[in-house]
């Protein structure tokens, strides 16, 4: 259960200056977060493209209080893709934002988050690419989807996250999968209450199957995003079974987590995308990954202790 102790401490400010000063740090965080600044990724992306994979990049540092540092962020995504245009990168690189990084807490969030993912969307499509709307905690989702659903009126190729851990996510998904839409399905990252979300992980595996059965049968375009084999083999069982081809899916991964299945997935022919964060406020997303899985955990702590 160490899971939802790790997720309190990604919100305490005690716990970052103590984990952003450990001795050990520094080596955990650089197998998940591929750089700090846009010169450091895009190596990264041309490694991953070539060979054969495809990226979706996400400027890292959703935890804002002014304005002024959502307009910041929205220049990020656009100085981004810039960069891949001029490397002619945008038809194998998407981008991922977390809303809550535009504004979207803020007074007025909802409309200033929309303000500010506009343009981003907007540049993407003119480089041949798009935008997938991260989910975050629960309370967040009606504006997400809602924005998603605004933004689909003009760039329909828009895509969302949603999370097979709460309770409404069946629903989201038969709406989603009806009108076509590109559905990243997560096991869900956050910490969140027993009143909205599923807490054992053997029940939320079993959501994840049958949200995956929805979205494999619907209308869209499924994106799978797990690291588990057996998750995966249902996921291309399920697949065949709906008769898509291996181009009307993908699956998706993190960055620095089972390259080598990433890699034979690819050669398999799957589409296969690399979740690829990067940025300076790498503490909340950071913690996020310790706490899906122990063997991360377990991994910083001995960094820790050895670099101690």
């Amino acid at each position: 259960m160490l899971g939802p102790v790790i997720l309190a401490a990604s919100r305490s400010d005690k716990m970052r200056r103590f984990v952003s000063a450990a001795p050990g740090t520094k080596q955990v965080v650089d197998r998940f977060i591929a750089g700090e600044t846009v010169d450091h990724v895009i190596p990264i992306v041309q490694d991953i493209t070539g060979r054969g994979l495809e990226v979706t990049l996400d400027v890292v540092g959703e935890d804002i209080t002014t304005v002024e540092q959502s307009h910041a962020a929205r220049d990020a995504y656009l100085e981004l893709i810039g960069r891949l245009k001029e490397l002619g990168l945008g038809e194998r690189a998407e981008m991922s934002v977390k809303l809550s990084m535009f504004g979207q807490a803020l007074d007025g969030g909802h409309e200033l988050a929309l303000a500010n993912v506009r343009p981003v969307v907007e540049a993407a499509a003119e480089i041949g690419t798009t935008v997938t709307l991260d989910a975050e905690d629960h309370t967040t989702l009606d504006s997400m989807f809602a924005i998603h659903e605004e933004l689909r009126k003009d760039f329909p190729q828009t895509g969302c996250v949603i999370q097979a851990y709460l309770f409404r996510t069946e629903e989201d998904a038969r709406r989603l999968a009806a009108n076509g839409s590109r559905v990243r399905i997560v096991k869900g990252a956050y910490k969140e209450p027993a009143s909205v979300a599923v807490q054992d992980k053997s029940e939320i595996d079993k959501a994840y199957v049958r949200i995956m059965k929805i979205l494999m049968e619907g209308e869209g375009y499924p994106m799978i995003g797990s690291h588990d084999p057996r998750l995966i083999s249902i996921g291309q069982e399920l697949a065949r079974r709906a008769g898509r081809k291996l181009d009307e899916y993908e699956f998706q991964m993190l960055y620095g987590i089972r390259s080598e299945e990433q890699n034979r997935l690819a050669a398999e022919g799957h589409r296969m995308r690399v979740y690829t964060a990067y940025g300076t406020d790498w503490y909340g997303y950071f913690m996020r990954r310790l706490a899906e899985k122990p063997a991360n955990l377990l991994f910083f702590v001995r960094s820790i202790l050895t670099k101690g």
